[in-house]
């Protein structure tokens, strides 16, 4: 599904220039769950950000579902992400004003399914990732940081994407909230579902089956368990 080969990204500010990515080769296959681990600012999420669309290298190319995206333009990147990536973000990013239902069916208004059949699909997904009935209509301020982040899981499932990027997505949480959200993670894989999963934390990466460490900018260490 992904593929990089000598990924390089660099960033000018003025006259200097900082690289981020250093000549970064990989591949990740359909129904993998793993975990990019290293400590702030080894270029991880610089990597997810490129790796989910959101990014594009200064060189080096990269293949998604076989595909040089390198060569892509803006438009052609955001209906692959749209059709293809679903990402889950540390700070949750729900609406305070709108209920949960609306928070998960939000994704699905541009497309041309009707608006009951969108209820239908949103209310799927948050059964899906275990979030009771009774909080559909409550607002995100109603719900603990666990309930908030399986929320947002469902958000990004509701399109059906085959991958999921998930950026810290325990940072914010207690330690029995993290454990609910990666076997939600888990059971979301074991489904098919590719999961890439950004961190830091060593603990939570061992809940993947392959881990790749990257510090400063380059990859050193790629373990399947």
């Amino acid at each position: 599904m992904i593929e990089c080969q000598g990924i390089t990204k660099t960033y000018q500010t003025g006259d200097i220039s900082t690289t981020v990515l250093n000549n970064v080769s990989l591949k990740i296959c359909n129904g993998e769950f793993v975990a990019i681990v290293g400590p702030s600012g080894s270029g991880k999420s610089t990597l997810m950000h490129i790796l989910g669309l959101l990014d594009t290298p200064t060189s080096g190319k990269y293949f998604f579902d076989s595909q040089d995206v390198t060569k892509l333009s803006d438009d052609s990147l955001a209906d692959l992400r749209r059709k293809k990536i679903g990402f889950v973000f540390q700070a949750f990013n729900l609406l305070p004003r709108a209920t949960i239902l609306r928070n998960v069916m939000l994704p699905l208004v541009y497309s041309k399914i009707p608006e009951n059949e969108r209820e239908n699909q949103a209310k799927k997904v948050l059964d899906d990732v275990g979030l009771e009935k009774d909080h559909y209509q409550k607002l995100s301020n109603q719900l603990s940081g666990g309930q908030m982040q399986r929320v947002a899981i469902a958000r990004s499932l509701v399109n059906n994407p085959p991958i999921i990027f998930a950026d810290e997505p325990t940072g914010n949480l207690a330690t029995q909230q993290s454990r609910i959200v990666m076997d939600t993670f888990k059971k979301l894989n074991k489904q098919g579902r590719t999961i890439i999963l950004i961190t830091h934390e060593h603990d939570i990466a061992a809940n993947a089956n392959r881990i790749i460490s990257i510090r400063d900018g380059m990859i050193v260490g790629d373990v399947i368990k």
